[in-house]
């Protein structure tokens, strides 16, 4: 345990995340050499609990970092279930994004690939191959972050790019886990959004706020996990909402300078799909430097978990004006400097890596250019024997 007076020499953080592919949030994170990821805990929301936890296991074989713990919280919300959300749309109509709920896009004129919905236990087979030395690990999230914040008391911050489901769990177990901590970050929430960027991508991504701007995904996937997160008593919670995030994208520009490197990580980037915001990348690159953040507001926050129109939206207020339930003052990012949002991402990205474990990444089949690292291929559909760019790691 670190002396009271001598300050740890890397800052200690666990992620929590619903990492659907190859994503560059969770690499920023390991390619800095003044952070120690003390963990990574998966949870569902964009894909199952399961399939996350795979995706999970191998960037870090990618990445060339076995050794952090991948810690599984629970498959389900508190409270929210598909048929709730099913039930809900029939009353107040479509949501744009239900994470692993999605059966099939409201409007067919999308850039995104067709969902890929399936059953919370089955997990397709990867697309940059199947995890074969990094398994999860048997200790439930919630309990693995009650113990490292009881092992560093004060020092672990918490960064959240998904659901709330395992911190709200965790503090329901022990009322003192949001003291312990350090800080949270959370990707999560929507104020008052608009539109930042001319391109196709931000004007279809708009919809999902255009007509509903204090609804999120994160957030509306699990609602009272949200709630419960939002009133625990944080030395600090800075909150990342949708707003700073509509004025980036992951352009085939920038990721071509992302993936510039001749490494693993480079290689399996270039196959990543460009075209979406950068929600879960500029709540890490907050956290890693906080003046990347150029607007900031300190407002109270909730969430709405009345099962009526605006259930899992967005409550806030300015200091003075909140309700004095529980809810917490938090630091509201409302802009970044994106040009040195994109340069950190580079230098990060594209600097050494160590090295990669496991199965090399596939071989692309002739002729085909990039292909999504988060799109899994159902096992046994397969059209060709898997190749290999070089043999197994040993």
């Amino acid at each position: 345990m670190t002396s009271p007076h001598t300050a740890p020499s890397k800052r200690r953080v666990i992620l929590e995340d619903d990492i659907d592919g190859f994503t560059p949030a969770q690499l920023l994170l390991l390619q800095s050499p003044e952070v120690e990821v003390l963990g990574i805990s998966a949870v569902s929301g964009n894909i199952w609990r399961d399939e996350v936890l795979a995706h999970t296991c191998r960037l870090l074989e990618l990445a060339g970092h076995p050794q952090i713990p991948v810690l599984p919280g629970p498959v389900h919300p508190l409270l929210n279930s598909e048929a709730a959300t099913e039930r809900w749309e029939a009353l107040y109509g479509k949501l744009v994004w239900k994470g692993a709920w999605t059966k099939h896009w409201v409007e067919g004129d999308t850039v995104q690939s067709a969902p890929r919905y399936h059953a919370h236990d089955v997990v397709p087979d990867l697309p940059l191959g199947n995890p074969g030395v990094v398994r999860p690990s048997d200790e439930p999230a919630a309990l693995f972050m009650l113990r490292m914040v009881r092992q560093y008391p004060g020092e672990v911050s918490i960064i959240a790019t998904g659901p709330l489901t395992n911190l709200a769990l965790a503090q329901s177990l022990d009322p003192a886990f949001a003291t312990l901590a350090r800080e949270l970050v959370y990707m999560g929430g929507s104020l008052n959004p608009r539109q930042q960027r001319d391109s196709v991508s931000a004007r279809q991504f708009a919809r999902e706020f255009v007509n509903s701007p204090r609804r999120e995904f994160n957030i509306r996937w699990d609602p009272e996990a949200a709630s419960i997160v939002m009133r625990a008593p944080w030395r600090q919670i800075t909150m990342v909402p949708v707003d700073p995030s509509t004025a980036t994208e992951l352009t085939p520009e920038l990721l071509a300078r992302m993936s510039a490197a001749d490494t693993t990580i480079g290689h399996a980037l270039r196959r990543r799909e460009p075209g979406f915001p950068m929600w879960d990348e500029l709540a890490t690159a907050v956290w890693l430097q906080p003046a990347l953040a150029t607007q900031l507001e300190t407002l109270y926050v909730d969430t709405n978990t009345a099962f009526d129109a605006g259930y899992g939206d967005i409550l806030s207020w300015a200091p003075g004006y909140q309700p004095g339930l529980g809810e917490q003052a938090q630091r509201v990012v409302h802009a970044v400097d994106v040009q040195a949002f994109e340069q950190l991402l580079v230098d990060r990205l594209t600097a050494p890596q160590p090295p990669a474990v496991g199965l090399p990444l596939p071989l692309l089949p002739p002729g085909e250019g990039a292909r999504r690292a988060d799109e899994g291929t159902p096992a046994g559909k397969n059209a060709m024997p898997v190749e290999y760019e070089n043999e197994p790691a040993k």
